[in-house]
């Protein structure tokens, strides 16, 4: 059987955690391999919600083992948050369906207060739209060889020589930022408090992960966000602070590349954003209105209003590539109902030239004009649909243009938020 990665193949939120959740079902272990609980998504089973930002979707299944792997940012005080809340729900976390790996890094307070005020420093154009989270900050400290590890816990006696190093450059920020100083024993006092709630979930998790897929285990690879917020392949600067395409989960996991079998992209059937950055296809006018109320578009971390527009294949047939999608999971088909005529971006125009993809540079992205082909639209409903035949002859045609345009098949099609509501034409972790 095959091990599967998820990753959006747009700027995220493109209906992962049904998707996940369906998958999950069939897989033993889920691991998280990238971002922080700055990206969330919602799970409906039985009709319950759960909102999760942080954990890995396996762990509101019994019998699932969910892994925070080593390319997640943790915020330690986030997590046990997070768990407190599933335990009102009912859904009990603990190291027997949670592992985070040892060599996980983590976010702090002054990661927090950092990233949000330089997002409050910063002139209106220039704003990235982060989600004051510290996730940024986080990486730059991993990167920087100074971040405090979840391993660093179990001896506080490390933590010191630790923070001071954090703290040579964290202080000569804030300073600059106008910001108090941190004192050492502020961040050791906060992480000491944390600890004992933590510390039982950390393992070896490369190593478990590689036990378990020699013992035939079936592995989900859960992203975060999209691939259009990767830090080297997405639309930088206005971008994560991570690699989210799907060669991250080997990385962001400790499993080498051939442990992936699979590559699911998800993808929306118009395309949303949320926060600053380029939108060749946006829609300010009632059109996209109709798709943001219709859709109930709006962030399941932040609650922020995302941005709408038509669907951009030159921007999905590019993420197929870079992330090796295999296939999609087409999501919200249902949002289209209704509509006279939709729309589709083929190529972009660039100071009059044709492009078949959307530049790296910042101000060439910014000047890419869509253009269109339109396609008939429908006035039939496909919200609930669970089979071809009970789609509109339209809405077929329009899914089949998209897998030309894109590059790649329709695995699986979404046409509500419940999970029954899915057309298979593809089992992913099938061989």
């Amino acid at each position: 059987m095959a091990n599967v990665v998820v990753v959006g193949s747009q700027w995220g939120d493109e209906g992962k955690g049904k998707i996940v959740d369906w998958l999950s079902e069939r897989a033993d272990v889920v691991v998280r391999y990238q971002g922080g609980h700055n990206a969330g998504h919602t799970l409906v089973i039985d009709d319950v919600s759960y909102k999760l930002s942080l954990l890995p979707s396996g762990v509101v299944r019994p019998g699932k083992l969910g892994v925070i792997g080593n390319g997640v940012v943790l915020d330690p005080h986030a997590l046990v948050a997070e768990i407190g809340r599933l335990a009102v729900q009912g859904v009990v976390v603990g190291p027997a369906n949670l592992r985070i790996a040892e060599n996980c890094a983590l976010i702090l307070s002054l990661h927090r207060e950092l990233d949000q005020a330089r997002e409050a420093a910063a002139s209106a154009g220039a704003r990235i739209g982060t989600t004051g989270r510290g996730i940024g900050p986080a990486y730059e400290d991993k990167a920087g060889r100074r971040a405090i590890r979840l391993t660093d816990l179990a001896d506080p006696t490390t933590l010191p020589a630790k923070i001071d190093r954090l703290l040579t450059h964290h202080n000569a920020l804030r300073r600059g930022l106008g910001l108090p100083e941190v004192a050492p024993q502020t961040l050791i006092d906060e992480l000491i408090s944390v600890a004992p709630q933590v510390l039982p979930f950390m393992d070896v998790t490369w190593k478990l992960l590689d036990e378990r897929r020699r013992a035939g285990a079936r592995i989900l690879f859960e992203g975060a966000q999209g691939a259009l917020l990767d830090v080297d392949h997405g639309t930088y600067p206005f971008v994560t602070s991570s690699n989210t395409v799907s060669g991250q989960a080997a990385a962001g996991s400790g499993l080498g590349p051939r442990a992936i079998g699979y590559v699911l992209g998800i993808t929306k059937a118009y395309t949303t954003r949320v926060g600053g950055g380029p939108f060749p296809t946006e829609l300010d006018d009632e059109i996209g209105e109709f798709l943001g109320t219709k859709g109930h578009e709006f962030g399941t971390v932040t609650g922020r209003k995302r941005r709408c527009g038509w669907f951009d294949a030159v921007l999905v047939r590019q993420t197929v590539r870079v992330s090796g999608i295999d296939g999609i999971a087409l999501t919200k088909l249902d949002v289209l109902d209704g509509l006279d005529e939709i729309k589709v971006c083929v190529k972009y125009l660039l100071d009059g030239r044709e492009m078949d993809h959307l530049p790296a540079s910042q101000f060439e992205q910014a000047r890419v004009v869509p253009v269109y082909e339109s396609i008939p639209g429908w006035k039939e409903s496909t919200r609930g649909a669970r089979s071809w035949a009970d789609l509109p002859a339209e809405a077929v045609k329009y899914v089949r243009r998209v897998e030309e345009l894109i590059g790649a098949p329709v695995a699986m099609l979404s046409t509500s938020p419940e999970r029954e509501d899915t057309i298979l034409v593809q089992d992913p972790f099938s061989d």
